[in-house]
């Protein structure tokens, strides 16, 4: 079997310095989709979202699918750390240059908070949210205390990066582990190679679950119930603190619900974004 390595798209300057990589699909008759994936070793937005992003582009939309800076192809700073503001605004920017004013944000664990943050911080610009497992709901502890954060981190500092560590770490991504294939163990190898290994923690994700209330789009959320990664109780706090949410808990289901579900994911997301859903 041919395994191949992330392909390689385009590029923005975004400001400070950085240069945002991503790839983009679809004709915009019916609107744009933000994807933006979450972190972890070799993490970018064609890996998380191939089997997503293509849907959505089939059915008119103008789809952007970026890698989050320190990820992917785009610029990955040594040192210094981001809030989830500084993150939201490169995005912003992103999203200037291509000439876009309006877009739906799809976002998953890390990406899912610095959804959540775009939101909150350009209202004018999310149209809607769609959240899987978002990060950012609970305490640095209660993440630190989750089997799959632990895992991450013993490999970044203890083991080190390989791709016999990785399909540890990434066997907890999902109910099924069987569903990680080596195409994805080596696509997310290969980018961990070019990864420093504190780069997991530049971007410094806070607590947002007091603000929840303020976000006035519509939300869609997905959260598997077997999540390792991002406790599913955060499901609940979408589902009470968002005005206009519809949340759905997924059983035999982990942290990747676009991975391991993505029929599920894509016709939902569809309905959403074309205001079908209710």
């Amino acid at each position: 079997m041919v395994v191949e390595s992330v392909p390689e798209g385009s590029y923005a300057e975004v400001g400070g310095g950085i240069t945002m990589h991503y790839h983009e699909s679809g004709p915009g008759s019916r609107g744009v989709v933000l994807f933006i994936h979450g972190s972890g070793p070799g993490a970018s937005g064609w890996s998380n979202f191939k089997g997503n992003y293509p849907f959505l582009a089939e059915h008119g939309y103008r789809t952007i699918v970026p890698d989050t800076m320190g990820y992917g192809y785009s610029t990955k700073p040594e040192e210094g750390t981001f809030s989830l503001s500084d993150v939201a605004g490169q995005y912003k920017r992103l999203l200037d240059a291509l000439g876009i004013s309006r877009a739906t944000v799809v976002g998953n664990s890390q990406g899912g908070a610095i959804a959540i943050t775009m939101a909150l911080d350009y209202p004018e610009l999310v149209e809607k949210l769609v959240l899987m497992a978002p990060g950012g709901l609970e305490t640095r502890e209660t993440y630190m205390e989750m089997e799959g954060i632990k895992a991450m981190i013993r490999v970044l500092y203890k083991e080190g990066i390989s791709r016999e560590t990785m399909r540890k770490v990434f066997a907890l991504q999902l109910h099924d582990a069987s569903k990680i294939t080596d195409q994805i163990i080596e696509e997310r190898y290969q980018i961990a190679r070019t990864q420093h290994k504190d780069n997991i923690a530049r971007i410094q994700v806070s607590n947002q679950e007091d603000r929840l209330s303020e976000i006035r789009c519509p939300v869609l959320c997905f959260w598997g119930v077997d999540d390792k990664f991002c406790p599913v109780s955060g499901a609940s706090k979408v589902a009470s603190r968002c005005h206009r949410s519809r949340t759905m808990v997924i059983g035999a289901c982990g942290h990747w619900v676009m991975v391991e579900y993505p029929k599920l994911f894509n016709e939902l997301t569809l309905k959403f974004v074309d205001g079908d859903l209710g």
